[in-house]
């Protein structure tokens, strides 16, 4: 097998929804397989399907039994699903669950055993892909039950003007006071921090981090929790060499542009970072999950069923998850090579000695 270029492993995502157009879309364009190897984990069936609908004959798919079969100039795909398998865009079905299921799971035995370089994955139905086999709020949770590194998994969207990262994900919002503690914003800051520096090459990253409650508690008067809680982690946090600051109400924190001052920012739930974040850039930001030992990316968007079949989705969010998957497996390998034989520090009394 030919690997000159990088592998990406692309999951189809629910075959109902705009994850096959915004897949081909991408991959449409000439230039994107110049830098990296694609291979789509889903159905050949279905992808002959979109790519008629969408009238994209300059997209030609090698049908392939394994990545060792790939060809390095082809848009590869792998069949993961049954031949019967039944397209209705803009319908939520069982059956389009199982497929999604089918994918991912194909997709994570290969990068278990190191036949992919990243995985970027197409929008799922969190409802109709649960199973007895998936039994996740979503992609991040079940990637980081196969990929953890012992350290929590970080939900982090990026944009060109900010990265939003949250302490807690998809859980109901009167879970998340009971949900966060000062370890567990301690331990994602230390992920953050990590992150900003191997993956994306930042320098002394500095990280703001957002309150729970209006206008940061108030001192106490509106929760307890920036005291208690936000506040000691942000102090620990900083005792450990993270620059971070805060907190910070979120409405002011983000209606003044205050964000611009930031590498990253640390929300305490999903809404209160990813309301900002998608209003600025709903089509073209990316989800990346922080902190695994695998490298995933996915377009911020959703299924979008009411787009589904119409020709009218915009591929920039997801040709942009291709673009990130690419740039951080690039930032962490060079970052691997200079961290890889670092200078001995020689203290004072060695030197003395060998200069005597």
């Amino acid at each position: 097998m030919e690997k000159e270029k990088i592998v990406i492993g692309i999951t189809h995502g629910d075959i109902n929804g705009i994850g096959y157009e915004v897949i081909l879309k991408t991959l449409a364009e000439p230039l994107m397989t110049e830098f990296f190897i694609p291979i789509i984990y889903g159905s050949s069936k279905v992808a002959s399907f979109y790519r008629k609908a969408l009238d994209l004959q300059n997209v030609n798919l090698n049908i392939i039994n394994s990545v060792e079969e790939l060809n390095s100039k082809r848009i590869n795909i792998i069949n993961c699903t049954n031949d019967e398998l039944k397209v209705e865009p803009g319908q939520s079905t069982t059956e389009a669950g199982l497929a999604a299921f089918s994918a991912l799971e194909k997709a994570t035995e290969d990068l278990k055993r190191g036949a992919l370089d990243a995985l970027v994955t197409a929008p799922i139905n969190k409802k109709n892909i649960q199973s007895a086999d998936f039994h996740f709020p979503g992609h991040t949770e079940y990637l980081e039950s196969n990929f953890g590194t012992g350290a929590p998994a970080l939900m982090l969207l990026i944009n060109d003007v900010m990265r939003v990262a949250v302490v807690t994900g998809h859980i109901p919002v009167n879970e998340v006071s009971k949900a966060i503690s000062v370890d567990l914003i301690k331990e994602k800051l230390l992920v953050f921090n990590k992150c900003l520096k191997n993956d994306f090459s930042i320098v002394g990253p500095r990280i703001a981090v957002l309150g729970l409650n209006p206008h940061a508690g108030d001192d106490g008067v509106i929760g307890e929790e920036e005291k208690e809680i936000i506040l000691p982690a942000i102090k620990e946090a900083g005792k450990q060499g993270v620059l971070c600051f805060g907190p910070y109400p979120a409405d002011g924190f983000f209606g003044s542009g205050h964000f611009t001052k930031f590498d990253g920012i640390l929300a305490m739930y999903h809404d209160q970072g990813l309301i900002p974040f998608k209003t600025i850039s709903m089509e073209s930001g990316v989800n990346y999950t922080a902190g695994l030992s695998i490298i995933r990316t996915s377009p911020a968007h959703g299924t979008a069923y009411d787009l589904a079949g119409k020709n009218i989705a915009s591929e920039d969010s997801f040709r942009q998850a291709i673009y990130m998957a690419f740039d951080i497996y690039n930032h962490q390998k060079i970052n691997k090579q200079i961290s890889a034989n670092p200078l001995k520090v020689e203290h004072r009394a060695e030197r003395n000695n060998r200069i005597e």
